[in-house]
Formats: C-alpha cells, sequence, structure tokens
C-alpha cells in the first residue's frame, strides 16, 4: 500500500533540518540496518529522495513503519547525520494525514486517553503491585528512590513478572522506594518514535507535573525505552535517571544484594537497543549476570555496539510483522541454541516478549529459555 504526503511546505524543509546535502550516498546506513536484512527499508535511497519532495510522492508508509529506530543508521553514519530523525519526521507527517497503521492509530488513542498504549485502564495501572504494599512516592516524602514501572510492566502479565522480581531485590537490598502507582503515566519514548509530536509533548508536561512534586534522588525504570526519553530528551529532572541494570549493579557491587544460591546455566545477553547502542550500557547488565554463583556466560557474536535489534522499538509491537523473510529475534533465537546457550538473559520489556515470541514461532520453547536479568537474579537471593 502507497499513500502521498501532500505537506508540501514540512518537506521542503527536510533538506535543511537534517543536512541531507551532506550525505555523501555511502550506503553504510542502509548496509548497518538490521531491519533492512528483511525488509524493503532502504535508508540510503530514502535520504537521496527527501532531497527533493516531488520524489516523496508517493512514499510507501509500509516502508516507513518496518523502521525500528534503534539507530544504528546514525551510529554508522560517517558524517554523522541523523537518518533514523528523519523517519520519525515522515512518521509525524503520516499521523499529521491519517495514514497510519490502524494498530499504531490505536495505540496513539490509547496513550491519549488511558496514559498506556496497551489499551489498560488508567486506575488499573497499580493492579499488578496490590499484593505488595508498595509506597507512594507521589505521597510519601521519606522514600529516596521512585520505581517508574513503565506500560509493558505494568499491564503485560509476561513482564509483570519482570516489576515483582525487581522489587524483591529492592526489598532484599533494604532500598528505601516508592512507585508513582496510578498516577505514573507513559514516558512517551515510543509515542515520538510513532509521529506524533504533540502528544509527547502533552506527555512531557503531565509527567513534569508529577516530577517536580516527588523528593527523591533517583528514579529507576524497568525499560531501556523509558530510561532513554527521560534521560535525553525530557527537560533536566532534579533527581538522577538509572535503568535497573545500573542500579542493581552497584547494589551488588557495594555489597547490598548478596546472593544465597546459584545457578548451574549456560547464558547469554541479549543488548536491547535503547539501552546499549544508544546510551552505551554495556558493562551493567554483564557485572549482575557475572555475580550471579554458578552461571557460565557465553558472548553473542553481534554483541554490544552490534547487537542484533529483536525489531520492538519504534512503535513496532503495535505493528503487524512483516512476512518477508524471519524475523531477527527468531534468527537471535536461533544464534543461541547453536551456541549452546540454555537461557538468553535481556533488560528490556520489548526484548523479552519478542525473543520469547520467537521461541514459539520457530518450536524452540524445549530448547531456550528467554529470561529477564532480575527475574534470575530473584531466583538467587
Amino acid at each position: 500500500m502507497k499513500t502521498t504526503i501532500t505537506s508540501i511546505t514540512k518537506k521542503q524543509t527536510l533538506a535543511q533540518e537534517y543536512d541531507l546535502l551532506g550525505c555523501m550516498q555511502c550506503g553504510k546506513c542502509t548496509a548497518a540496518c538490521p531491519v533492512a536484512m528483511r525488509s524493503h527499508l532502504n535508508i540510503r535511497k530514502l535520504m537521496q529522495e527527501a532531497l527533493t519532495h516531488e520524489s516523496l510522492n508517493p512514499i510507501p508508509m509500509k516502508e516507513l513503519w518496518d523502521c525500528t529506530c534503534c539507530s544504528t543508521c546514525t551510529i554508522y553514519c560517517p558524517r554523522e547525520l541523523k537518518p533514523n530523525e528523519l523517519i520519525i519526521n515522515l512518521r509525524g507527517i503520516l499521523v499529521e494525514e491519517g495514514h497510519v497503521p490502524t494498530t499504531i492509530r490505536d495505540a496513539l488513542e490509547s496513550v491519549f486517553k488511558q496514559g498506556n498504549p496497551w489499551g489498560g485502564a488508567k486506575n488499573k495501572r497499580a493492579e499488578w503491585a496490590t499484593d505488595l504494599h508498595l509506597k507512594d512516592a507521589t505521597r510519601d516524602k521519606e522514600i529516596e528512590v521512585v520505581y517508574f514501572v513503565g506500560c509493558t510492566p505494568s499491564y503485560d502479565p509476561r513482564v509483570q513478572e519482570v516489576a515483582r522480581a525487581l522489587v524483591k531485590s529492592f526489598n532484599k537490598a533494604g532500598v528505601n522506594f516508592g512507585i508513582l502507582g496510578n498516577e505514573e503515566r507513559c514516558c512517551g519514548n515510543e509515542v515520538r518514535r510513532m509521529g506524533e509530536e504533540g502528544l509527547f509533548e502533552i506527555l512531557i508536561e503531565d509527567n513534569t507535573n508529577v516530577f517536580q512534586k516527588l523528593d527523591v534522588k533517583t528514579m529507576v525504570t524497568t525499560s531501556p525505552h523509558c530510561y532513554n526519553t527521560f534521560k535525553n530528551e525530557y527537560p533536566e529532572t532534579h533527581f538522577e535517571i538509572q535503568h535497573y541494570t545500573q542500579y542493581v549493579a552497584n547494589l551488588i557491587a557495594t555489597g547490598k544484594l548478596t546472593f544465597c544460591g546459584e545457578v548451574d546455566k549456560v547464558v547469554t545477553y541479549h543488548d536491547p537497543c535503547f539501552l546499549g547502542k544508544q546510551n552505551k550500557v554495556f558493562d551493567a547488565p554483564r557485572s549482575i549476570i557475572d555475580s550471579i554463583p554458578g552461571v557460565k556466560f557465553i558472548e553473542f557474536d553481534r554483541s554490544r555496539e552490534r547487537s542484533l535489534c529483536c525489531e520492538g522499538g519504534g512503535g513496532r509491537m503495535w505493528v503487524d510483522a512483516s512476512d518477508s523473510g524471519e524475523r531477527l529475534a527468531e534468527v537471535r533465537v536461533r544464534d543461541a541454541v547453536e551456541m549452546g546457550v540454555q537461557i538468553i538473559l535481556t533488560a528490556c520489556p520489548f526484548c523479552l516478549l519478542n525473543l520469547e515470541d520467537a521461541t514459539k514461532t520457530i518450536g524452540y520453547e524445549d530448547k531456550i529459555q528467554v529470561m529477564d536479568i532480575m527475574e534470575l537474579v530473584s531466583q538467587v537471593i
């Protein structure tokens, strides 16, 4: 399906805004793009065509929605251009004109009405923690850490297990923490990458108003996507933003979180794009894994900066998967099995869901297990 972008004035500014004249058409962006392995997404061609608004008529809508916003193209660009930002801008034009997949439209509408993209009621956001009796960070002025749970861990039953495991570790380490409960709203990281800049600005304002009332030193997030947008795209906060791997790694290093059991398993670690490639958090997750007694850790060949994307970012969790070729998460699972790995560990809700789903679609459920790092930690503390 193709659609025509008619916002001519906005398109005419693309060359200047993204310095497209600086593109030397080397093709490294497309060559490095993990999604280009199985999609018709051609970033080099898109950069060239964006120089003239005429050649963007018509633009293949599906091609734009194949992008996961992993930023690999930007990382590899020798001219330090930002092709991923161009794609987000083009998506914004499509959103303005109403040319978006139905599932994306529904997710954005749910964020606007319910504060999350999953369609869950906003007054049920904290139901996952009812039996845990957690402190309310919006009312308790004595807490030091606010745990920002995130949309997926709040509403998805599978990822709720990760949130519960993290709470268990916090309690074991004596962390004085609380959650925002039903006051928590979507961080907006995926909203922006789906092209809804206006809604993203609303979320920034709403969340910032809540954050300003907090008297805490640190905010810890479950998701690298929340961590990324709070750290890099929100106004400066009066507290430190950390992904849970950074915070927990420090708890272990300082002796506040200790282990009383061991795990006799061979594991590997899948680097989430928004934690690794985009924020250079590579060592903290690995230090946690290395500290777990009994674990044998093997690296993927494609790891750290070269890690293969799971295809969950950039709103892809709300887009029907392309049927062209093997999904990257499936490639990841096959690679792990060939390595003799028993557990794939990760530190992102989207990666967890995509990799676990991949084990089912290729019939590997009995060959390998997918877990969040905190789930394994929870077993031995």
